[in-house]
């Protein structure tokens, strides 16, 4: 009776998740993707208010850069890594992509195995919080540098490295991460997971309501859906510590979703992005086809596509199979469609960046703002617009020539330029870090790091009552920032704000953006604090006007975690 009911249940798929849905909802189109103590008597206090924030203020193909593909030696990858070629990559060769570039599996990881949370320990050991960023970018990238990379792929063109190392990103996330994210009980579908499908040209959403429960979603799974894992940083304590350290490479959000697909499936119709794709092969292998943008507007998008049809292609540029080790890189605007093959499944994860961090996206901050200094200061900008220029000016008359229209264009040529000369290029910059420190990751501090910040501060409650509660800087304490990048000084209309980090969450935009006022005369202190980094300097040094602005200050930074001391304030 149970193999019957099991064969029932093949055949007719009664009882699964996807014949649940699909009898309750119908199928339906997939909508966009979605793609953010009191001081002591007589001291002053630094003036600190923390509180919730606002947030401020079908032509022809183009030109791109033929994809490269980095493949290490045959000799020195494993025999059973060795894939057979794709019959595209024929293709590549003939479009001058490929090159092997000499090199060893993990060369990042010479000192020591470990995996990713080996590479993340010894980052560790690093005192700058800049350099193990490059570092890591640099073990993200290897065997190609960063600064070739940069030259001849980033925004240009894919880059495929093949390293024949399926162990590369051992500890990052695994299918049992996967499986004991679901079974801790807060993954919930449409918030956390999709659970989507392709076939015969058709994208379809799967997401039932609330909780997302292992039986339902592994049920899903093995009816050929596959599973889309929305910031997988909240349940994999590595992958935050990963996007936290990168993210400071970037200046720019970091992001990730991991996508689990059974074999012989396709869980995307093909479409473009508006980030910068780092796709990490994880287990198993993925065919992967990349197209070039087809019109000069769709390079480097502001926004992503929606669902295309294979009609709409044309040629890849691009296409392989990825396996464990391996890493595909596509600039935004890139068309690209994954499917699975019939014999394995394909877990990878997706890292971003550069979501609308462009040019133009600092200009939308900086000309409403220079134009409104330069109607405040110049009274060229208040002069009234000349009678009767309705009657020339406008596109029924943009044919027409006259003096009157030269005249009018030349002023307006004119005020734009003169707007130049108003443009606050420090302030717009100051509000675009502002928005990137709301974005960002809280830091994950090594073992050390807690010891000597308020995070492992030893205050608790022991017989009877509270101990080790007095935080007690004195002027010879040596502080110096947790990491370089946790801060921002803002000069806002009500005041000079800081903007921090160490307060977010791990999940996207869960919490307002987090700054306290400071008083003015604090902003060179801020600033000592960040050019001398990452040394530690004594409270003495701080340049304050007396002691006690220099230990209150100090005490305010700590207390929030932004400032670590050398030792440990209390030993535990």
């Amino acid at each position: 009776m149970a193999a019957m009911a099991a064969e029932q249940r093949r055949g007719l798929g009664q009882l699964s998740a996807v014949a649940v849905y699909r009898r309750v909802v119908g199928p339906g189109r997939l909508e966009r993707r979605r793609r953010g103590a009191p001081l002591p008597a007589g001291r002053k206090r630094a003036k600190a208010r923390p509180r919730r924030g606002q947030a401020g203020g079908g032509g022809s193909q183009p030109e791109a850069p033929p994809p490269s593909r980095v493949e290490l030696p045959a000799e020195s990858r494993p025999a059973e890594s060795r894939p057979a070629a794709p019959a595209a990559e024929s293709e590549e060769k003939q479009q001058g992509g490929p090159v092997a570039i000499p090199g060893g599996p993990r060369p990042a990881g010479k000192d020591g195995g470990g995996g990713v949370s080996g590479l993340l320990r010894r980052l560790g050991r690093l005192e700058d919080s800049r350099q193990r960023a490059a570092e890591l970018f640099r073990w993200l990238l290897a065997p190609v540098e960063p600064g070739e990379f940069l030259r001849q792929h980033w925004e240009r063109a894919p880059l495929l490295l093949r390293r024949g190392d399926p162990g590369y990103y051992a500890g990052l996330f695994s299918t049992a991460d996967f499986d004991a994210a679901l079974r801790g009980g807060e993954v919930h579908f449409g918030t956390h997971l999709d659970v989507t499908s392709y076939a015969e040209g058709v994208r379809e959403t799967h997401n039932p309501s609330g909780r997302a429960l292992p039986n339902v979603v592994w049920d899903f799974y093995q009816n050929g859906c596959s599973l889309r894992l929305l910031c997988p940083q909240a349940f994999s304590p590595t992958i935050w510590h990963f996007l936290s350290i990168l993210q400071e490479q970037f200046g720019s959000m970091v992001g990730a979703n991991t996508y689990l697909t059974p074999p012989g499936t396709q869980g995307f119709a093909p479409h473009y992005d508006d980030i910068e794709a780092f796709v990490l092969q994880l287990e198993g292998k993925k065919h992967w086809r990349v197209y070039s943008p087809r019109t000069d507007s769709e390079v480097l998008p502001q926004f992503s596509s929606a669902n295309l049809t294979q009609a709409e292609l044309g040629k890849p540029v691009l296409e392989t199979v990825l396996e464990a080790g391996d890493l595909l890189y596509f600039p935004r605007g890139f068309i690209h469609q994954g499917d699975c093959l019939p014999d394995a499944h394909s877990l990878h994860i997706t890292v971003s960046s550069y979501q609308r961090n462009s040019w133009g996206d600092l200009l939308e901050k900086l000309l409403p703002a220079a134009l409104q200094m330069a109607l405040e200061e110049d009274v060229e900008y208040r002069r009234g617009l000349p009678m009767g220029y309705l009657g020339y000016m406008g596109v029924a008359n943009s044919d027409a020539v006259s003096a009157q229209r030269t005249a009018f264009i030349e002023k307006v040529q004119s005020l734009i330029k003169k707007l130049v000369d108003y443009a606050p290029i420090d302030a717009a910059v100051d509000q675009r870090a502002k928005s990137f420190l709301h974005d960002c990751l809280p830091p994950v501090l090594t073992q050390s790091e807690k010891s000597q910040s308020v995070y492992g501060f030893p205050a608790r409650w022991q017989d009877g009552g509270p101990c080790n509660v007095d935080i007690l800087i004195t002027k010879d304490t040596e502080v110096r920032l947790l990491r370089h990048g946790i801060i921002r000084l803002c000069n806002e209309e009500a005041g000079v704000m800081l903007y921090y980090t160490t307060e977010n969450s791990r999940v996207y935009h869960k919490e307002e953006p987090k700054f306290f006022e400071l008083d003015p005369e604090y902003t060179d202190s801020i600033e000592f604090l960040l050019s001398s980094y990452p040394n530690h300097v004594s409270v003495d040094n701080l340049p304050c006007e007396t002691l006690d602005e220099k230990i209150s200050l100090a005490t305010l930074l700590f207390e929030k975690g932004i400032l670590t001391t050398k030792k440990p304030l209390v030993q535990a």
